[in-house]
């Protein structure tokens, strides 16, 4: 089973960076627009009225949504539909979530176009990418064409990080209130704040000493210049390949430490043609429908048999097939024993450590990059892409360091002691050391239940929800990008509206019902969480540690978060609950 390892989880994941970067489009400063939207179905909320107090800005509305990513805009583009009154509190300047934090060099997204969108006809009809896999730059692009599409700024509160959530039983409506000043009251919370939100630092000995320039990934410069200079990256998760690609190339040498390689595949970035996407736009429907009704997110090919059924010349013939498409195809359309049969997962690992002993060349790199013992599991923790990776680690000006057979002793003024003896000296160490991953950003916003505990209190000991969802003790409060739901094994756009749309569909069956507020029974969460577990014993996904099972953070609880059924298996589940409620507790008007 996994264990818990402070440094392993180096896995960074493209989430999160940079606080106080500049906005391009429109003003930040949280204006807001006070006009009144529909009443909900059953006028729960119709005496209530917008107004400032004492030049603080509250709001009444239907719903309330957390988060301007790609869950929020969802949200809040799907309920107003409803004909419901939305606002929504986002921490950052400016719309994008992740993408708008996203900023260290290299940073990009590794779902694929056209699937890494939304499904909404009106903001794909007009909009180009120029790359398979958008980076961060083209990605807030995007951001403001949505924004632009949908008007969705007159809703949006930016720069509003939320501090309180309470609920009152009596009303059945929810108060928010943000660091700035900001308060909402509500009948429905939506929860849109992401999958890898919160940073994490480890406790590293002596950090405090040293005297270069230290940055988290998570909240990397823009203006940082590394051109010529002695770098430190400490981490090698999707994060860090893709900075050590970006800094191998400029730094004057740059140091790699790490505790376990990533095995990553090979991307396959290119350029798109607007005549290409304006000729596919026509087919964007059905691959829409098509990676909805997958398991990932993305339509695939997974073979029938196990690894070891077929031949040895037919199974690398595949092998070479997938390889060849970039992505995520070789794992995606890998055979059916995968991830549960010790011997085809081998054989799985072997080709791919044959491939990057192709291009990484040196042996004392290759005994740590893919060594001929797998260091666990192939497909257990996250296969970052990488375009030119290995080469970059090829390369004379780039070191790799393997922390457990030179495990760090302290942090010094110019660098890292290591505990045989040898400094490392750094005008400038990156710490790409990743996120409090599935809940940080759920446990840090002073959210309490209907008794007024915590959810950090209340998860203190393991995470409970019923279906990623909703959380007993928390009445009418929805969530999406959550733990126990597909989410990171999914195309992020594809789990994100199978949720949203879900909850919407929810929404309106219970205002439809004159229903005063819904929450999880106990019994269904732990219904869920054993579903979850039993599915997870099944596979080889116990044996790793990792970010996924919330191992990096010292101190929580390290176990499975994921439903591993698939995208189409969740949302199915999900929707048979509406007949008749199943598994939740209703409270008429």
């Amino acid at each position: 089973m996994a264990t818990s390892d402070p440094l392993s989880s180096l896995e960074g994941d493209m989430l999160d960076v940079a606080p106080g970067v500049q906005v391009v489009n429109g003003d930040i400063k949280a204006t807001d627009h006070i006009e009144r939207l529909p009443n909900v179905a059953n006028g729960t909320n119709g005496s209530l009225q917008n107004g400032h107090t004492n030049g603080t800005v509250k709001h009444q509305c239907d719903v309330l949504v957390v988060g301007a990513g790609f869950s929020g805009i969802t949200a809040i583009h799907r309920f107003r539909k409803l004909g419901l009154k939305v606002k929504c509190f986002e921490a950052g300047g400016d719309f994008g979530g992740v993408w708008y934090w996203n900023r260290y060099p290299g940073a990009r997204v590794d779902s694929e176009a056209p699937f890494y969108q939304l499904n909404i006809p009106e903001v794909y009809r007009d909009f180009i990418f120029t790359q398979r896999f958008p980076g961060h730059v083209e990605l807030r692009r995007y951001m403001a064409h949505i924004d632009k599409v949908l008007d969705l700024r007159k809703d949006v509160t930016f720069n509003a990080q939320v501090v309180s959530a309470t609920f009152d039983e009596a009303k059945g409506l929810w108060t928010v209130k943000t660091a700035a000043g900001h308060e909402a009251t509500c009948k429905y919370l939506m929860l849109a704040s992401g999958l890898l939100h919160r940073k994490y630092t480890p406790d590293l000995p002596g950090l405090d000493r040293y005297k270069g320039k230290l940055v988290h990934s998570a909240s990397y410069p823009e203006d940082l210049d590394c051109t010529g200079k002695m770098v430190g990256l400490v981490g090698a998760g999707a994060t860090a390949v893709q900075i050590t690609q970006e800094l191998g190339k400029v730094a004057k040498e740059l140091t790699v430490f790490l505790r376990r390689p990533s095995y990553c595949l090979p991307m396959g970035q290119r350029k798109m043609t607007e005549e290409e996407q304006t000729q596919w736009k026509s087919f964007y429907p059905r691959l829409f429908s098509s990676g909805r009704d997958s398991r990932v997110g993305f339509p695939a090919d997974p073979k029938p048999q196990g690894a070891l059924e077929v031949s040895a010349e037919e199974r690398n013939a595949w092998f070479e097939n997938t390889w060849k498409r970039g992505g995520f195809h070789y794992q995606l359309s890998a055979y059916s024993d995968t991830l549960i049969n010790k011997e085809s997962n081998r054989v799985v690992y072997d080709f791919w450590a044959a491939k990057v002993r192709e291009r990484l060349t040196d042996p004392k790199k290759q005994a740590i990059m893919a060594p001929k013992e797998p260091p666990y599991f192939f497909g257990t923790k996250r296969n970052p892409l990488e375009n030119d990776y290995y080469e970059v680690l090829n390369q004379q000006n780039v070191a790799v360091v393997d922390l457990k057979a030179s495990p760090l002793k302290s942090f010094e003024e110019t660098g890292m002691r290591m505990e045989d003896g040898v400094l490392y000296e750094f005008e400038v160490i990156v710490l790409a050391t990743g996120f409090d991953s599935f809940t940080g950003s759920l446990t840090t916003m002073g959210l309490t239940n209907k008794d007024g505990v915590d959810l950090k209190d209340l998860w203190k000991d393991g995470v409970h929800t019923f279906l990623g969802l909703t959380i007993s003790g928390f009445p009418n409060m929805f969530m999406s990008y959550t733990p126990q739901a597909p989410t990171a094994l999914s195309n992020g756009t594809t789990i994100i509206e199978a949720q949203i749309e879900t909850i919407v569909d929810m929404v309106k069956k219970l205002e439809a019902e004159g229903i005063k507020s819904i929450e999880a029974k106990q019994d269904a969460e732990a219904g869920w969480k054993k579903a979850l577990t039993d599915m997870a014993n099944m596979t080889l996904l116990p044996y790793t540690s990792s970010w996924w099972d919330g191992s990096n953070i010292p101190g929580k609880k390290a176990e499975g978060m994921t439903y591993i059924g698939g995208i189409n298996a969740y949302e199915k589940e999900c929707r048979a609950t509406m007949d008749g409620w199943k598994g939740f507790e209703v409270v008429a008007a």
